[in-house]
């Protein structure tokens, strides 16, 4: 038996988690200079990272010989969201508070229920651990909260549910996942991905951190890289009930938040005048290239994140020839969605790049 045939079975049956292509791959691929390429493929946030953010890494370098302290982040985050301090759990980007939760839940002869066309970490998560995956049919795009309820097994542990959806953009009102949480038995977890939390029109959105003191089953993640633009730092946080908290941060790795994540994560938190840029650039961008799509008889789903996910007929095809003009968008085909693409909402100019390339790949 060779060394690899040794690694657990599940693991090597898991596929690689597929990111959007580097700035730098398409130059060298393409021979286009990186500064005409264009990159709305990852949902990064295109005014970049708050200078209030970025004035607290450069300052944060001269402590960077010592270990990382989670205090004032953790203060802070508790404090803007009603909770304790022992309910909040810092990951390495959200991504890693997904995986610490799995990794406290989840084992073999254990289930955990997810949507299907959702995020592509609930099954990594799941999968790694050895636990079954149970995926239920999406409902126009998005989560069909009835026949997720339905699917729950006496051996599911986690249901993942992402709200808005990545990467579909679909939203679902709270008052439905309020109603869920309330039917869902006590002994599972649910765990509500608000990773795009920001981007919700703020007459749809709802204190969900409330929520935990009425459910102790409830995680909420959330994370600094979408609209605080802080994705190549790594930073994320869960809210959960003390206990669930404390589980997590038994296997949480000590130093899991570099200094300069966390420097740039406190200072993000503060700059209102930066968040609500970001969400107005957004709102106009979004109206920019959904008017565009209609224009060019595109179906799309309505969205509520940083991004449009629209149907593009051979999308292999019609995504090699926005890459040959220097637009980087994203191919869902692993999200079962081989018709569709997912373009992230930028600049005016780099929409209007986008929206020029777009008509000429069709």
């Amino acid at each position: 038996m060779s060394l690899v045939e040794n690694a657990l079975s599940y693991v090597r049956a898991i596929s690689p988690y597929q990111p959007g292509k580097p700035i730098t791959e398409l130059a060298r691929e393409m021979g286009i200079p990186v500064e005409r390429i264009v990159k709305l493929a990852s949902n990064e946030n295109p005014l970049g990272m708050s200078p209030k953010a970025r004035q607290a890494v450069e300052a944060a370098v001269a402590g960077i010989e010592r270990y990382p302290d989670q205090f004032d982040l953790i203060a802070k985050v508790a404090g803007r969201c009603g909770v304790g301090q022992n309910q909040v759990v810092l990951g390495n980007g959200s991504n890693d508070v997904l995986d610490l939760i799995a990794r406290v839940f989840l084992a073999p002869g254990r289930s955990a229920v997810f949507s299907q066309h959702a995020f592509a970490v609930y099954p990594l998560a799941t999968l790694s651990t050895g636990a079954e995956l149970i995926a239920v049919p999406a409902k126009a795009y998005g989560h069909d909260l009835d026949a997720m309820r339905a699917a729950i097994r006496p051996d599911t542990r986690i249901v993942w549910i992402a709200n808005p959806n990545n990467p579909t953009g679909n939203f679902l009102p709270y008052a439905d996942v309020r109603a869920f949480m309330e039917s869902v038995p006590k002994d599972v977890v649910v765990v509500l991905d608000e990773a795009y939390n920001e981007y919700i029109p703020p007459a749809e959105r709802v204190d969900t951190a409330a929520w935990l003191a009425d459910f102790p089953n409830l995680v909420i993640c959330r994370t600094f890289s979408k609209i605080y633009g802080l994705a190549g730092l790594r930073v994320g946080y869960g809210l959960a009930s003390a206990a669930v908290a404390d589980l997590m941060n038994r296997v949480r790795q000590p130093f899991n938040v570099n200094n300069l994540a966390l420097a740039g994560a406190l200072a993000a938190l503060d700059d209102v005048d930066f968040l609500n840029a970001s969400y107005e650039l957004n709102r106009a961008g979004m109206a920019q290239i959904v008017a565009a799509l209609d224009q060019l008889g595109l179906e799309h789903i309505p969205s509520c994140g940083n991004f449009v996910t629209f149907r593009a007929g051979d999308a292999a095809a019609v995504n090699q020839k926005l890459l040959q003009q220097g637009v980087i968008v994203r191919p869902i085909a692993g999200y079962g969605l081989p018709e569709w693409l997912r373009v992230t909402i930028g600049k005016a100019e780099e929409n209007a790049r986008f929206i020029e390339a777009l008509q000429k790949a069709l």
